[in-house]
């Protein structure tokens, strides 16, 4: 299985002014969090929050700037996150997905929205 890509938009929503971000990100449900470079953070001048300590893929942990709010945006789905601010691509973990009611296809290598739910995103909540 390759890798699997969304086309998103990022904006902050405490600058409506600014104009949001169009990225191509990879999705990874085995990562939890939205993750983005450091100069989209500044773009759209994400406030941090907090720090976090993650572990990376080779087992190191390390702190990160955590930012937010931030509103992500996949075809007519919408939800608002915080971010880890690393790496250099943006990558879409599976609580965005969650969120906004997307799934992933590794056969065709693409995200939709579930397609159960075609109008409405759905949560399950018990």
């Amino acid at each position: 299985m390759g890798h699997v890509f969304a086309n998103i938009e990022l904006s902050n929503p405490r600058q409506p002014d600014f104009l949001p971000i169009h990225v191509t990100a990879l999705a990874d449900t085995g990562a939890l969090m939205l993750c983005i470079p450091e100069h989209i953070a500044n773009q759209l001048k994400l406030e941090t929050e907090s720090l976090r300590e993650v572990s990376v893929a080779d087992g190191r942990k390390t702190n990160v700037p955590y930012v937010g709010p931030i509103k992500v945006k996949f075809d007519q789905r919408f939800c608002y996150v915080g971010a880890l601010v690393l790496g250099d691509e943006v990558l879409l973990g599976a609580v965005p997905m969650e969120d906004m009611d997307l799934v992933v296809n590794p056969g065709k290598r693409t995200i939709t929205v579930d397609p159960n739910s075609p109008n409405i995103p759905h949560a399950r909540v018990k």
